[in-house]
């Protein structure tokens, strides 16, 4: 009896012993590719992490999407911002994450379902709405990009970006007086603000 507690007893100081060696390798690991990511080292940055690979760990899968990501690797940027998404399917980060890759790729239909599931948990999600403004106003769907422009600038109406994006959003639908009130608000922002004086002088 005394020989088999002492037989757990050594297992359990065994299994304690490797966890901390397993967590002090992946700690060292994450500490040696911020050092190789400074030097403009990605991929050797992302060799380091795979050293300590864990499939099930959302840090390593979220830190190596990036890495691959700044290394030009979009595809396999993806898989690991998605392993990542799987982990921890409300994470923002994730999304954001893997929207990086998908937008290099041009695969804007799957970035724009990415910015809709985060809306759906965090509806007031500033860069989430700005971002799909933008995305709609570059698509010249003015009356979608006026709806994100104008829920970032009721949450913020003093901000710059969305405020000249919703100024130039009504110039584009034809709503020059409510244009010319927010281009008047981007310089009390930015008094020599060229864009927002631009839209001034078309409305003029």
């Amino acid at each position: 009896m005394k020989t088999t507690k002492t037989s757990v007893l050594i297992a359990i100081f065994m299994f304690a012993s490797l966890t901390v060696f397993s967590q002090t390798a992946v700690i060292n690991a994450f500490k040696k590719s911020y050092e190789l990511e400074k030097k403009g080292e990605f991929k050797k940055a992302a060799e380091e992490m795979k050293k300590v690979y864990d499939a099930q760990s959302y840090e390593i899968n979220l830190r190596l999407g990036w890495l691959d990501y700044q290394a030009g690797l979009f595809t396999e940027s993806a898989s690991y911002y998605k392993k990542a998404v799987s982990l921890m399917p409300y994470s923002e980060e994730a999304k954001f994450g893997l929207i990086y890759p998908k937008a290099a790729l041009g695969k804007w239909d799957e970035v724009i379902s990415l910015y809709n599931k985060i809306l759906a948990n965090n509806p007031n999600n500033t860069t989430a709405n700005y971002r799909l403004g933008l995305i709609y106003y570059g698509r010249k769907d003015y009356s979608k990009a006026y709806k994100y422009f104008n829920k970032v600038v009721n949450l913020y109406p003093f901000g710059y970006d969305a405020l000249l994006m919703l100024a130039w959003t009504n110039f584009q639908q034809g709503k020059l007086r409510e244009a010319k009130v927010l281009f008047n608000k981007v310089l009390m922002y930015s008094p020599n603000d060229k864009s927002a004086l631009e839209g001034l002088k078309l409305i003029k």
